[in-house]
């Protein structure tokens, strides 16, 4: 994916990619490699660094934790509300909700 691809997809500028780019590389999570492409212009390949893999270990351990909090607390919401609705539903005469 090129920096104007990312640009687009991410909804941020040309100017801001190429900035986060460059920090990147300077903090040691991606280095780059020039190449030629076939249209004979200049290009690069990022790659992460075994920092930047572990940063990126980090970062995934760290958003399931957050996801797997999140789908705890909704199960708990939703045991939550069909007990209500059971109660409701039997003071209205309607039996018991599963």
């Amino acid at each position: 994916m090129t920096q104007r691809e990312m640009s687009s997809r991410l909804g941020l500028s040309l100017g801001k990619i190429n900035f986060l780019v460059k920090a990147l590389i300077d903090k040691g999570l991606i280095k780059s490699e020039n190449f030629k492409n076939s249209k004979n212009k200049s290009a690069y390949l990022y790659f992460l660094t075994p920092r930047g893999l572990e940063e990126k270990a980090r970062a995934t351990y760290h958003f399931l934790r957050r996801k797997m909090h999140d789908y705890e607390r909704l199960e708990a919401e939703i045991r939550q509300l069909k007990r209500e609705a059971g109660r409701f539903a039997t003071s209205c005469g309607q039996g018991a909700m599963t």
